[in-house]
């Protein structure tokens, strides 16, 4: 266990703030185009992941204790309703968690950071199914 962790710290500031936050969203999104077992949750994005990525490392800014920049930019989340239209079921959630865990893996240094963000992470993905 790592005693050096400050246990007032937001999540935010844990995984790097701005900067860790970049990193952690920019390999997600490498990761969806570069991994063949992905293909199923990278057609349901568009051509460009520029705007899904934008949306994402603003989402996780305020969700892990940082600025609120996507609730000031587009209101509340609602991510079942925006996400309804795209069929996503377990193996879209999986696949989403593939690409989030790797991502992490490699961009967040914290193991229990990672533990952390994985299991809540896991939660919201699995809330987002709506087909089987």
């Amino acid at each position: 266990m790592n005693t050096n962790v400050d246990q007032t710290a937001s999540q935010y500031e844990r995984i790097g703030s701005e900067v860790g936050v970049h990193n952690l969203v920019r390999r997600f999104y490498q990761l969806m185009d570069e991994l063949p077992e992905v293909s199923g949750i990278r057609a349901l994005h568009g051509a460009s992941l520029d705007g899904a990525q934008e949306k994402l490392f603003m989402f996780l800014s305020g969700w892990l204790g940082g600025p609120p920049l996507y609730l000031e930019k587009h209101g509340h989340p609602r991510l079942r309703m925006r996400h309804f239209p795209f069929p996503i079921s377990e193996s879209e959630r999986d696949q989403w968690m593939l690409c989030m865990n790797r991502a992490m893996f490699e961009t967040v240094a914290d193991v229990a950071l990672r533990d952390e963000l994985s299991a809540a992470l896991y939660k919201i993905a699995d809330f987002m199914r709506n087909a089987e």
